[in-house]
């Protein structure tokens, strides 16, 4: 008897710890590259780029084919993932500087659930080894010095390990179209010390707590400089030559410059830049593949959520446009993949694809829901593991996008898509596109002018979204065409403008202007 009793206090023993372990937050891996268009992935339907471990997550989770970047350029993109917020409740409505603090922030919201909270590679924040709530940081900036004396852990790495050598020895600047193969031993490349230096992490890990770990790669933002022996796997592969539409013939012809961005240089320089750009895919795929091993080595794999996606994409040459700040496809449009943990329970299919509209805002209130933490109503993001519950969850019927000016004065944008429409407000000018994404995903045919009916749908959408800005932007129930340009909307936590730069702000926005849509 004592015996049986014995085994029955074993088992229930056991089976308490077991529930324990299961019942543990799950590891938060979140793995993201830099400027990664959506289409880059062979899980995504691109036969020509080789990413087998990328697409194994996806085989393993789900992935949406609608997930966006809502202000697609480095600093705003990455404001709004780490905040949980829009462009305008986050204040960053173009290219400009991450404010030090926030009232919400995704490490240290982790932090605070319980988290060790790490981040290896690109951060793009100012100070540049801020740390927004991580117990620590390493990063690799490719170069950008934004303050006295800043030297990134991978160049304080690199001078340890090849003294004397030259990081930019490629020659390509990191906002440039230009192609080449990187120049020294491929274990120098950043991309190689992102992935190891991530590994490393992972195989020293022995805490108790869970770890949030963000993996930030500073590929494949140019320069496209693959090592030889991954440009080698793409020597036969059919690239995609780039889209172009029956609008874009005001840039046929233009060359910029190798930093241009707008230019047409031809499609086989196109298409070799593709080739590039997909080669340092491959090699981010590599290190994917490694740190999912060590976490699997870890034992660490099965209890975690791991996501993988991207700041913002790359035109690279469609329409004539080239890096980001674009309503199109091609920038705004990146990479959604979502690994869940073995023991979570949901409806959704391992492996199935969804379409409803996601965005980078979506991943702070996702991993606080993993973490059992409260999720505040303020945010505009929403957790994706709603989904992963019920498919049919209730969900956003579109996603907002915008961008202030940048490379061209009428290039300042707002645009609302479901993922099969989407419609693109230009401030500056008044123009509008209308684009069928389902027939005509590389946005070759305008139909603002031949589907009246859809773009007065659209249209209204936007002046529902706009109207919580006031007059300078939408006065009685019509579009704003805007005289002046607003990087920083009022919710910035930090004005970093100038006095007359502030009053025409806050003037366009209380008291408008008055050249309205048609």
């Amino acid at each position: 008897m004592k015996n049986v009793l014995f085994v029955v206090l074993l088992f229930l023993t056991t089976f308490k710890i077991s529930a324990q372990d299961h019942s543990k937050p799950p590891h938060i891996i979140f793995i993201m590259t830099d400027q990664q268009r959506a289409d880059a992935l062979g899980c995504m339907g691109n036969e020509a780029v080789i990413s087998p471990n990328i697409d194994k997550l996806a085989d393993e989770g789900v992935m949406f084919e609608n997930g966006y970047s809502a202000t697609p350029s480095c600093t705003p993109a990455r404001a709004g993932l780490l905040t949980g917020l829009s462009p305008w409740h986050h204040g960053m409505l173009g290219y400009g500087k991450i404010a030090r603090k926030y009232k919400y922030e995704m490490p240290e919201m982790l932090r605070e659930a319980g988290y060790y909270t790490f981040g290896i590679g690109k951060m793009h924040w100012f100070p540049q080894k801020a740390l927004h709530g991580f117990n620590g940081t390493l990063v690799d900036e490719s170069g950008r010095v934004e303050q006295d004396g800043y030297i990134s852990d991978y160049r304080d790495w690199f001078k340890l390990q090849a003294p004397g050598e030259d990081p930019d020895k490629t020659g390509i600047g990191w906002n440039e179209h230009r192609y080449g193969v990187y120049q020294l031993d491929e274990k120098l490349h950043p991309t190689y010390w992102t992935g190891e230096t991530a590994i490393e992490l992972i195989k020293n890990y022995n805490l108790d707590q869970p770890l949030y770990l963000k993996v930030s790669f500073a590929r494949p933002h140019s320069p496209y400089d693959p090592p030889q022996r991954l440009l080698d796997m793409y020597k036969d592969a059919k690239i995609p030559e780039p889209y172009l539409g029956d609008w874009d013939a005001e840039w046929q012809g233009y060359d910029g410059g190798p930093d241009a961005a707008f230019g047409d240089y031809g499609v086989d320089y196109a298409v070799e830049s593709r080739r590039h750009y997909y080669a340092n895919i491959t090699f981010i795929d590599e290190m994917v593949g490694e740190i999912v091993k060590a976490l699997k080595e870890k034992g660490m794999y099965d209890n975690a959520l791991i996501c993988f996606t991207s700041d913002h994409g790359d035109m690279m040459g469609d329409h004539y446009h080239w890096r980001k700040t674009y309503a199109y496809e091609g920038s705004s449009n990146v990479p959604f993949i979502l690994k869940w943990p073995r023991n979570f329970e949901g409806k959704l299919q391992r492996g199935a694809t969804l379409e409803n509209t996601t965005e980078l805002r979506d991943f702070l209130p996702t991993f606080l829901d993993a973490a059992g933490a409260e999720i505040p109503e303020e945010l505009d993001g929403l957790s994706m593991l709603n989904l992963v519950r019920d498919p049919e969850s209730e969900w956003r019927p579109y996603i907002d996008m915008e961008h202030s000016t940048t490379y061209s004065k009428d290039n300042y944008w707002s645009a609302l898509t479901d993922g099969t429409w989407k419609y693109i407000w230009f401030f500056s000018t008044g123009k509008e596109q209308l684009f069928n994404l389902k027939n005509d995903p590389g946005e070759i045919t305008d139909l603002s002018e031949t589907n009246k009916k859809e773009l007065e749908k659209w249209r209204q959408h936007m002046v529902d979204h706009l109207s919580e800005r006031g007059e300078g932007f939408v006065k009685d129930g019509r579009l704003v065409v805007r005289t002046e340009n607003m990087v920083y909307s009022p919710n910035y936590p930090e004005d970093v403008r100038t006095d007359s730069e502030r009053l025409k702000d806050w003037r366009e926005l209380y008291k408008g202007v008055d050249d309205l849509a048609n």
